[in-house]
């Protein structure tokens, strides 16, 4: 940790890893004590309330703003200071984000401070692993927030594939491959995991081929009987079974001339496997009920989540067509494998809803955007759209709040909302301060007592009376890796 002179230009030479803090304060001899007790991994600079300037010239080498909003006699005129300093702050390009301290009686306006811009709170004197913390979260949330612009500015720049996001190096690639083989009549396989946009891939593929002035027919495969995706892929003579009042078209010929898109391939059952063999070496079929062969030109595309080479080694796929289906394949990663996308696509739903649901919603809050950026996604593009979609529907005001996330996404993000009384948030805010110390002091709770300055018996009634489970405070890290900063943006 290094103390920097307010005004100073800082080191040129940043230590990998370190939290670089702008420590706004009244009362400097406590701030530097503040300071000091960060220990290693932090870079403080500290400046009175008013000199804001400093900051303002050097935005860039600076990944925090850290006010100390003690307000003491209101008719001292600091919470005026405050505010004014937070509206400033934010008014810089780009904001950074802003933790704010305040004291214990005045909790009840933790709810005001982050309306008025900051990223998070906390109380006087403040818990040093409590504050370590918030620092290395929000250092993280700046970070996102940086790549964010460098997503837009790439997609200013044209890296998109006709209206698709997707910034990462291993998305690029998927879309030069795509560029490449869209003019060519080839059939193209897309795999990847449920929800990471498979079909969205296959209808850009069909814009930009030389078919597209026809249509792309879709159909999916999954969970259907035999005898269904038969009628539906093949369609029927009047007459060809019970209830089969007039001839009907099915998908292949209503996809002549365009393309097909068959989602799900590997729920082809084995028994129609051979019949779509036969259509893509013949380029013809037969309806049922009929001998008669129809000539077919299309273009398939085919899509699943499943592994098809293993199906072939099971037996569950045939072989044959496995190799006619995979003359080109394109696999999408899974959208944890690609956080660097999370924010481009979560800022475009989040415009495509606002605009849809008639909201005046912009953007998401800095901790909002972290509980995102942390979140495993298991279902993928798809359950960030809905994710987003629910948010946009919560949201009163301009901004996404944590809050407004579904909740398996805020686990680590309590945040008070705007319901709770002084009581609930003051309990809340306990219940977060303890788990998170015990997990920094890997559950040793003398040391977790120690580090709170309280009684170790007090600390064990505290965590009978708040319900913390011993599953909620273990940690992976060893106890003195705790408090060495974690970074997991790429």
């Amino acid at each position: 940790m290094g103390l920097v002179p307010s005004g100073a230009p800082g080191s040129e030479l940043r230590v990998e890893g370190t939290v670089r803090v702008w420590f706004f304060s009244p009362d400097r001899p406590f701030a530097l004590l503040i300071s000091q007790a960060l220990g290693s991994g932090f870079e403080v600079v500290v400046s009175p309330l008013t000199d804001v300037d400093n900051l303002r010239r050097q935005l860039d080498r600076w990944d925090i703003v850290f006010i100390d909003c003690r307000i003491g006699d209101a008719s001292n005129g600091r919470a005026h200071a405050c505010n004014r300093l937070i509206n400033e702050v934010r008014s810089l390009e780009p904001p950074p984000p802003i933790i704010a301290m305040v004291e214990d009686e005045h909790q009840a306006s933790l709810r005001e401070f982050i309306e008025e811009g900051s990223f998070d709170t906390i109380s006087t004197p403040p818990s040093v692993v409590e504050l370590r913390h918030l620092l290395r979260r929000a250092a993280k949330s700046r970070q996102a927030q940086k790549e964010l612009e460098e997503l837009r500015a790439q997609e200013r720049s044209g890296e998109q594939l006709d209206g698709l996001i997707g910034c990462s190096q291993s998305m690029q690639s998927v879309f030069a491959m795509a560029r490449r083989i869209a003019p060519c009549d080839v059939t193209v396989l897309i795999t990847g995991e449920t929800g990471t946009g498979k079909s969205q891939l296959a209808r850009v593929i069909h814009r930009l081929s030389p078919r597209s002035s026809n249509r792309l027919v879709s159909f999916s495969c999954a969970n259907l009987p035999e005898t269904l995706i038969e009628e539906e892929l093949f369609g029927h003579e009047k007459g060809a079974f019970t209830g089969a009042v007039a001839t009907r078209r099915g998908r292949l010929e209503a996809a002549d001339h365009g393309s097909l898109f068959l989602d799900e391939i590997g729920d082809l059952p084995l028994g129609l496997q051979s019949k779509f063999l036969h259509v893509l070496q013949e380029r013809s079929f037969e309806r049922l009920g009929s001998n008669i062969p129809l000539p077919v030109n299309i273009r398939v595309i085919c899509a699943t989540h499943r592994n098809l080479e293993s199906m072939v080694q099971q037996g569950h796929f045939r072989q044959d067509l496995y190799y006619r289906l995979n003359v080109v394949q394109l696999h999408i990663p899974p959208l944890r494998e690609r956080q660097d996308a999370i924010p481009a696509l979560a800022q475009h739903f989040l415009q495509f809803f606002a605009k849809q649901f008639g909201r005046e919603t912009t953007r998401f809050s800095n901790s909002a955007m972290q509980a995102l950026m942390e979140y495993s996604w298991p279902g993928n593009v798809r359950e960030l759209e809905n994710a987003v979609q629910r948010a946009v529907v919560m949201a009163e005001g301009p901004s996404i709040e944590v809050w407004h996330l579904p909740k398996t996404m805020i686990k680590d993000f309590d945040e008070p909302r705007p319901a709770q009384s002084y009581e609930e948030q003051l309990r809340e805010f306990k219940r977060r301060l303890i788990v998170r110390a015990l997990k920094d002091c890997g559950g040793n709770k003398a040391e977790a007592a120690r580090v709170l300055k309280i009684a170790r018996g007090y600390l064990h009634r505290l965590i009978h009376e708040l319900h913390i489970l011993p599953e909620e405070t273990t940690s992976a890290l060893k106890p003195q890796e705790a408090l060495a900063p974690q970074f997991r943006l790429m």
